[in-house]
């Protein structure tokens, strides 16, 4: 399949280094072929102001040459906009913006090595698929050849060179986004900006485009940042995430980190689907916790130091065992259920742990071999101690 990003003639290499880290010479030159870990964009200690409102409060990070980088969180957690400054639609009150080693201070949109793709598609309605992936080609003015080979590199790599005599109207709403991400591919940018472009499509295409934006990732090698509020969108493509709120990034790492060992409360809360319990913390030694939940007593890795003897312990659904297969965990209780939640290939079943009545959530495979356990029924429950975490009271 051909190469949008770099020369035609450059080969791409199948190892970690040709996916995850592009050499800046592989871009531009034949000659040079020497692999360079770099960073496509870094932010040092960013602010952005509206008013007296920080929508961005003094955040830095970087992200790598050729990598799939995710801003995540709820909305107006200050995601778009730290993707408005990277690309010059915004510019930062404080601290500087760094893409391919430049310092973007006071450089306008048009100038800078990006492109953006909308959760609008914004096509020409009266140009044809091939005229609009063309558009920004045509305004440079490059030779026709250039254009007809390049447009016919977008289309093979989004699958759409069947379709490239049609109109925007007679597209599907995927395929329109597909257009919409090769008019943006085509030009070649150091780093691809995307503002929640699936947020229009429904849910089964959805899931199909995350698997077809990761392949022209890495397909083109180009740098993507991409801004969901959508945890699942995130976790599936992305190389590395960083998970904002109220204007600051609160943790930043891989999708298997973040989820598997969250920084703060916000983050365990925020990803994936957690239980959230109050305990009474009776001992601490180097990094665990001794914690009371409801009468019982066990271990549990300290994610964020409590300043008291009150914290709470996050653990998620699928983590928890119940029935036969409690029997064998560490930490073990009973608990009655009070509700079943049938979400196709499981079960969420609300439960009340006894004695106390502490409301706690257990995921549940559904193998539509057996019914769900009924209301009132009391169950085993338990869970390995390592599979929590706790956070401080605040």
């Amino acid at each position: 399949m051909p190469r949008i990003g770099g020369n035609a003639g450059t080969a791409r290499s199948s190892s970690n280094c040709a996916r995850i880290c592009r050499a800046a010479s592989a871009a531009r030159t034949n000659d040079d072929k020497e692999c360079l870990v770099t960073s496509d964009v870094e932010f040092r200690n960013v602010s952005k102001f509206f008013g007296a409102y920080a929508a961005v409060d003094n955040i830095s990070f970087s992200v790598p040459a050729g990598s799939f980088f995710s801003l995540l969180g709820p909305s107006g957690c200050g995601k778009s906009t730290t993707l408005r400054m990277t690309s010059g639609f915004e510019f930062p009150d404080r601290g500087d913006i760094m893409i391919a080693g430049e310092n973007m201070a006071g450089i306008a949109a048009y100038r800078r090595p990006t492109n953006m793709v909308f959760q609008r598609w914004a096509l020409f309605p009266h140009m044809t698929v091939f005229d609009n992936i063309a558009f920004g080609l045509s305004v440079e003015r490059q030779p026709r050849d250039v254009i007809q080979r390049r447009v016919g590199e977008a289309l093979e790599l989004v699958g759409l060179t069947q379709f490239a005599t049609r109109k925007p109207r007679q597209l599907s709403g995927g395929q329109m986004q597909r257009v919409a991400l090769a008019r943006a591919l085509v030009k070649r940018p150091k780093v691809l900006l995307l503002d929640e472009p699936l947020g229009a499509l429904d849910l089964k295409l959805r899931m199909q485009m995350q698997l077809e934006l990761k392949r022209i990732q890495r397909e083109v090698g180009t740098t993507f940042i991409y801004v969901t509020h959508d945890q699942g969108e995130a976790l599936t493509m992305s190389d590395q995430i960083a998970v904002m709120n109220n204007g600051r990034i609160d943790q930043l790492g891989s999708p298997q980190e973040i989820y598997d060992h969250p920084a703060t409360r916000f983050v365990a809360g925020f990803i994936g689907n957690a239980n959230l319990l109050p305990v009474a913390v009776e001992g601490r030694e180097a990094g665990t916790a001794t914690v009371s939940l409801d009468g019982f007593t066990f271990p549990t890795p300290i994610a964020q130091e409590p300043t008291g003897d009150k914290g709470w312990i996050v653990i998620r659904y699928e983590r928890i065992r119940m029935g036969e297969a409690a029997g064998g965990m560490p930490i073990r209780t009973q608990a009655r259920v009070r509700d079943a939640i049938f979400a196709g290939s499981t079960v969420h079943y609300v439960m009340a742990i006894e004695p106390s009545g502490t409301e706690i959530t257990v995921e549940a495979g559904h193998d539509g071999l057996s019914s769900p356990l009924m209301q009132g029924s009391l169950v085993d429950i338990g869970w390995e101690p390592s599979v929590t975490r706790l956070f401080g009271d605040v």
